[in-house]
Protein backbone atom coordinates (compact mmCIF):
# COMPACT_ATOMS: atom_id res chain seq x y z
CA UNK A 1 0.00 0.00 0.00
CA UNK A 2 1.26 3.44 -0.93
CA UNK A 3 0.43 6.75 0.76
CA UNK A 4 -1.21 8.54 -2.15
CA UNK A 5 -1.38 11.81 -0.17
CA UNK A 6 2.39 12.12 -0.56
CA UNK A 7 2.41 11.58 -4.32
CA UNK A 8 2.96 14.81 -6.23
CA UNK A 9 0.79 13.43 -9.04
CA UNK A 10 -2.12 13.05 -6.62
CA UNK A 11 -1.64 16.43 -4.95
CA UNK A 12 -1.44 18.31 -8.23
CA UNK A 13 -4.34 16.46 -9.88
CA UNK A 14 -6.49 16.98 -6.80
CA UNK A 15 -5.87 20.73 -7.04
CA UNK A 16 -6.65 20.59 -10.77
CA UNK A 17 -10.03 19.01 -9.98
CA UNK A 18 -10.92 22.01 -7.83
CA UNK A 19 -9.81 24.41 -10.56
CA UNK A 20 -11.83 22.62 -13.23
CA UNK A 21 -14.95 22.49 -11.07
CA UNK A 22 -14.66 26.25 -10.52
CA UNK A 23 -14.14 26.99 -14.21
CA UNK A 24 -16.93 24.74 -15.42
CA UNK A 25 -19.38 26.34 -12.99
CA UNK A 26 -19.43 29.31 -15.39
CA UNK A 27 -20.28 27.24 -18.46
CA UNK A 28 -23.71 27.81 -20.03
CA UNK A 29 -26.58 26.05 -18.30
CA UNK A 30 -27.32 24.14 -21.49
CA UNK A 31 -23.99 22.32 -20.98
CA UNK A 32 -24.74 21.16 -17.43
CA UNK A 33 -25.55 17.60 -18.53
CA UNK A 34 -23.25 17.71 -21.53
CA UNK A 35 -19.74 19.08 -21.63
CA UNK A 36 -19.69 20.27 -18.01
CA UNK A 37 -20.65 16.85 -16.70
CA UNK A 38 -18.25 15.05 -19.05
CA UNK A 39 -15.27 17.23 -18.12
CA UNK A 40 -15.97 16.83 -14.43
CA UNK A 41 -16.25 13.04 -14.71
CA UNK A 42 -12.99 12.84 -16.63
CA UNK A 43 -11.01 15.12 -14.30
CA UNK A 44 -12.24 13.50 -11.07
CA UNK A 45 -11.13 10.18 -12.53
CA UNK A 46 -7.48 11.31 -12.44
CA UNK A 47 -6.90 11.50 -8.66
CA UNK A 48 -9.50 8.77 -8.07
CA UNK A 49 -7.49 6.28 -10.13
CA UNK A 50 -4.27 7.30 -8.42
CA UNK A 51 -5.92 6.61 -5.07
CA UNK A 52 -7.40 3.30 -6.17
CA UNK A 53 -4.15 2.16 -7.74
CA UNK A 54 -2.14 3.05 -4.65
CA UNK A 55 -4.04 0.41 -2.71
CA UNK A 56 -3.24 -2.35 -5.18
CA UNK A 57 -0.65 -4.89 -4.15
CA UNK A 58 1.50 -5.14 -7.24
CA UNK A 59 3.38 -2.40 -9.07
CA UNK A 60 1.84 -3.75 -12.30
CA UNK A 61 -1.67 -3.04 -11.00
CA UNK A 62 -0.65 0.40 -9.73
CA UNK A 63 0.89 1.12 -13.14
CA UNK A 64 -2.37 0.20 -14.89
CA UNK A 65 -4.39 2.61 -12.73
CA UNK A 66 -1.85 5.36 -13.42
CA UNK A 67 -2.29 4.75 -17.15
CA UNK A 68 -6.04 5.14 -16.74
CA UNK A 69 -5.50 8.35 -14.76
CA UNK A 70 -3.25 9.69 -17.52
CA UNK A 71 -5.84 8.86 -20.18
CA UNK A 72 -8.55 10.63 -18.18
CA UNK A 73 -6.29 13.66 -17.81
CA UNK A 74 -5.81 13.83 -21.57
CA UNK A 75 -9.55 13.41 -22.12
CA UNK A 76 -10.38 16.30 -19.78
CA UNK A 77 -7.66 18.44 -21.37
CA UNK A 78 -9.19 17.95 -24.82
CA UNK A 79 -12.63 18.79 -23.46
CA UNK A 80 -11.35 22.02 -21.92
CA UNK A 81 -9.73 22.90 -25.25
CA UNK A 82 -13.11 22.32 -26.88
CA UNK A 83 -14.82 24.50 -24.28
CA UNK A 84 -12.31 27.21 -25.07
CA UNK A 85 -13.01 26.96 -28.81
CA UNK A 86 -16.72 27.20 -28.03
CA UNK A 87 -16.04 30.46 -26.19
CA UNK A 88 -16.87 29.20 -22.69
CA UNK A 89 -13.56 30.38 -21.19
CA UNK A 90 -11.77 33.69 -21.09
CA UNK A 91 -8.45 33.40 -22.98
CA UNK A 92 -6.36 34.14 -19.87
CA UNK A 93 -8.22 31.54 -17.80
CA UNK A 94 -7.84 28.98 -20.55
CA UNK A 95 -4.10 29.68 -20.82
CA UNK A 96 -3.65 29.13 -17.07
CA UNK A 97 -5.75 25.97 -17.24
CA UNK A 98 -3.82 24.68 -20.25
CA UNK A 99 -0.51 25.18 -18.43
CA UNK A 100 -1.82 23.27 -15.41
CA UNK A 101 -2.91 20.37 -17.61
CA UNK A 102 0.53 20.25 -19.21
CA UNK A 103 2.26 20.30 -15.81
CA UNK A 104 -0.06 17.59 -14.47
CA UNK A 105 0.73 15.43 -17.51
CA UNK A 106 4.48 15.81 -16.95
CA UNK A 107 4.21 14.93 -13.27
CA UNK A 108 1.99 11.91 -13.91
CA UNK A 109 4.12 10.72 -16.84
CA UNK A 110 7.16 10.89 -14.56
CA UNK A 111 5.48 8.71 -11.96
CA UNK A 112 4.36 6.24 -14.61
CA UNK A 113 7.92 6.03 -15.94
CA UNK A 114 9.30 5.40 -12.44
CA UNK A 115 6.79 2.62 -11.79
CA UNK A 116 7.38 1.06 -15.23
CA UNK A 117 11.13 0.92 -14.66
Amino acid sequence: MRDYTKLEAFIYSDELVLDIYRLTSFFPAVELYGLTSQIRRAIISVPSNIVEGSFRESPKEFYRFLEIAFSSLKEAHYQMQLANRLGYLEPKLFQECDEKFNKAAKILAGLIKRIRN
